[in-house]
């Protein structure tokens, strides 16, 4: 096969994903605040890279409701805005309750054994006060349905909506509330080892509902 005539296709793309993450991750972490200013040169600096990653990494963010901008002017961290908060948080539910109730006929044991492993980690991480930890385990949890769904449509929904939601989530799990995920995600796992799909994927859906209320609040 004939090697393809465009060059660097693949560190480019690589240096745009990066770029997205990190600014991602910093914005849901809180490191860049809601109503901040975003520099494209102190983007550049920061990470490493030219402005070009920098400003596609921007660009995507500002579809996922992450930044705004105005061209020639500035790009900032959008604030929390109630409204696209509650829709992220309705797509993203519906995501979730959508992938378990395909996902209950296909789960193993080691599936369920990932679950409860991340479910453990993530009320240890909560016990803690480790945020950022209960987060990524919280990820992982729900990760287990996603993928064992195989429904590319689910995942690549919830890849854009559930950035919007972290920043909500990270005030709910800094809550004693929070705690109470841990016994939802033992429901979930006890629906899924039975084989009940519609039970599994309803407390799923009343897992993700526990938001509401905190919206309620902006």
């Amino acid at each position: 096969m004939p090697v393809p005539k465009e060059r660097g296709v693949v560190s480019r793309s690589l240096l745009r994903e990066d770029a997205y993450r990190a600014i991602r991750d910093a914005i849901v972490k809180g490191e860049f605040a809601p109503g901040e200013r975003l520099n494209d040169a102190d983007l550049s600096d920061w990470l490493g890279v030219s402005r070009t990653p920098v400003r596609e990494a921007l660009a995507r963010l500002e579809q996922a409701g992450l930044v705004q901008t105005k061209p020639g002017r500035y790009t900032m961290v959008s604030p929390l805005d109630a409204r696209a908060l509650r829709e992220a948080q309705a797509v993203t539910a519906a995501m979730h309750e959508l992938a378990v109730r395909e996902a209950v006929p296909q789960l193993i044991q080691s599936d369920l054994a990932e679950m409860r492993a991340a479910n453990e980690r993530f009320g240890a991480a909560l016990s803690k006060g480790r945020i950022d930890a209960a987060l990524q385990a919280d990820d992982d949890f729900h990760a287990v349905p996603v993928r064992v769904s195989a429904n590319a449509a689910v995942a690549a929904v919830l890849e854009q909506y559930t950035p919007v939601l972290r920043r909500l989530e990270r005030l709910r799990f800094g809550s004693l509330n929070g705690r109470e995920s841990v016994a939802q995600h033992e429901q979930i796992v006890a629906h899924c080892e039975a084989a009940d799909a519609e039970a599994a994927a309803e407390a799923t859906r009343a897992n993700w509902h526990t938001l509401v209320p905190l919206l309620a609040t902006l």
